[in-house]
């Protein structure tokens, strides 16, 4: 399907080897292409509506929420169910088997007999027998000093301390939202044609969004019960600036390497973005426009905390990056040159974070000619063997698309140092040295450079000895390379056909592909907790439900006011009001 992105070609593409360069993936930034922006503009653009049909929670808060979202094409329901958890139970792991919150996202009506079935299941999460119309299933935590904060505040007339918020942005935070058919739950197949849910991962943003004002009005419950006339509601800032956590760990990294097509598709809709965006004529309003999202973006930096040294360094150095850019563009005119200018002084004076931040913010200034990318995010993943193709340009293609790969040296310790690898005990991947740790025999097939430059060889020796050898005659010579060799002619075929980082080498940041994957999502404030997992925050400054309603009408202007929530920064605390609930 053409878009607006494709009226002048061709597009000036950055080139795939330093787009797809690991530590460059690792700094990029929510845009207004991340899956949480899609949806919120949807649910606007279409008047999506959410209506509580059933809310038992006991003064405690403990019990069973239903909502009932209708979009102009289906009805779908959300299930809450929350539970009391012991302290020493609480774990952001995925192997826990207890949470405070477990939901899902329902297709058609919770009749009471399913409503039955899912009580009994959904707590259980993985353990459970999950129903086929659940389109997602998750669970979450509380953030236990942010909830009792609120909780008190609220309970006491007051509004929260929203600089609470801005050192851990949610209330919640989920440990895994599952789709496509995880545990018995609706297939893949069954969104692929859902006008609603069709995009990548649109069907788990939005119970992630329903996760957040079900957190919202929890809290204002357990104050209304704890002090019943003189318990006020949160303030509508407040609301808006609160998020939702999710932890996130090596579990992430698989998905990156098994689905090479749809990562390709959703970094080329990003930088054919770019690239459109580049071209546009620089005005003085667009000129403004920008300098004021890099302020906003800049205090938003600042405000970010995190208790990690390397990410302090990169936030610092994406704040330094900022104020160099706001004053190199404050002394610049709207020239037609102007945003290449911009980009090209970007890249040799600013931090890698620095620079995906103005390409982020570039796209955010044309939005009716980008947003319809949105709808190309997603691919059929087809993997296809040309057998027919000579061996001798097969070895061609993988010198020119995949040189990087040629790069490793089984010789090198250093470029076999990690091994990926599925925990029995804790059904995780993990990463462990090759040199001092078993198990490398059973490891996951997630190191392609490798995997590639093996293939190279095998096909070097057999164009030694069949130089007008074709693919096929190769494959019947080494079976073992079918899936490799179908991987190379397809990506091979593509703009930015795969990661080019060899995730054997010592040097290698898991780091990067988690974040690689969350800013698509739509994360912000990345905080690792290790080198391995780390917690970011979705949705904080998204509008809420009640601004989507249809009685405030759906002009053009205020889509775009609802749309402007990126990089949100702390409310003022001398503003907040709200009335008694």
């Amino acid at each position: 399907m053409a878009t607006q992105l494709d009226v002048q070609t061709p597009l000036k593409l950055r080139p795939a080897d330093r787009v797809m360069n690991l530590v460059r993936l690792g700094s990029l930034h929510a845009s207004r292409l991340s899956f949480a922006r899609s949806l919120v503009r949807q649910m606007a653009r279409e008047d999506w509506t959410v209506t509580n049909v059933r809310n038992d929670l006991d003064d405690q808060g403990h019990g069973v929420v239903v909502y009932r979202l209708q979009t102009p094409h289906h009805v779908y329901h959300g299930v809450v169910f929350s539970q009391h958890l012991e302290p020493e139970r609480r774990s952001d792991r995925v192997i826990a088997e207890a949470w405070d919150v477990t939901f899902a996202l329902v297709e058609g009506a919770v009749e009471d007999s399913l409503l039955e079935q899912m009580a009994a299941n959904v707590p259980l999460q993985e353990a459970g027998r999950q129903h086929p119309r659940l389109l997602v299933l998750s669970r979450a935590n509380k953030s236990l000093r942010n909830f009792d904060h609120f909780v008190t505040a609220l309970a006491t007339g007051h509004q929260p301390d929203p600089a609470w918020l801005t050192r851990v942005g949610y209330l919640y935070r989920t440990t895994a939202v599952y789709g496509n058919g995880k545990f018995g739950i609706a297939d893949y197949a069954r969104l692929q044609k859902n006008p609603d849910f069709y995009r990548p991962f649109s069907a788990q943003m939005f119970a992630v969004y329903l996760l957040r004002h079900f957190s919202i009005q929890q809290v204002e419950h357990l104050a209304r019960c704890r002090a019943p006339g003189r318990a006020v509601g949160l303030a509508p800032a407040l609301q808006r600036y609160l998020g939702i956590g999710n932890s996130t760990g090596l579990g992430m990294a698989p998905f990156l390497i098994n689905h090479p097509q749809l990562i390709q598709q959703w970094v080329y809709c990003r930088e054919r973005a770019l690239a459109w965006a580049r071209e546009q004529p620089p005005t003085e309003s667009s000129r403004v426009h920008l300098m004021t999202l890099l302020r906003r973006a800049h205090q938003h930096f600042v405000e970010t905390v995190t208790e990690d040294n390397e990410q302090t360094r990169r936030n610092q150095a994406t704040v330094a990056s900022i104020d160099a850019i706001i004053r190199w563009l404050d002394g610049m005119q709207a020239t037609p040159d102007l945003w290449d200018e911009l980009l090209d002084w970007a890249d040799d004076n600013c931090s890698l974070e620095g620079q995906e931040l103005i390409n982020t913010l570039l796209i955010e200034l044309y939005p009716d000619l980008i947003d319809a990318a949105e709808d190309e995010l997603g691919c059929e993943e087809i993997l296809e063997l040309q057998p027919e193709m000579r061996a001798v340009a097969l070895k061609q293609l993988i010198e020119t698309r995949f040189a990087w790969a040629l790069e490793y040296d089984p010789k090198n310790p250093d470029h076999k140092y990690w091994f990926w690898y599925r925990s029995v005990e804790k059904e995780e991947p993990r990463l462990g040295v090759r040199a001092e740790e078993p198990g490398a025999e059973k490891e996951l097939p997630l190191g392609i450079g490798p995997r590639i430059h093996r293939t190279y060889q095998l096909l070097d020796a057999f164009l030694d000895r069949s130089p007008r050898g074709s693919v096929v005659e190769f494959l019947m010579a080494h079976p073992g390379q079918k899936e490799c060799v179908r991987r190379i002619q397809t990506m091979g075929a593509t703009s930015y056909g795969e990661i080019q980082a060899n995730l054997w080498h010592r040097d290698m940041k898991p780091m990067h592909l988690l974040r690689t994957k969350l800013s698509f999502f739509g994360a912000s404030r990345f905080d690792p907790k290790s080198d391995r997992w780390v917690r970011v925050t979705l949705f904080q400054g998204a509008p809420l439900f009640c601004e989507l309603f249809s009685d405030h009408g759906t002009d053009k202007a205020r889509l775009a006011e609802l749309d402007d929530w990126s990089f949100p920064v702390e409310p003022d605390a001398g503003s907040l009001t709200s009335g008694v609930l």
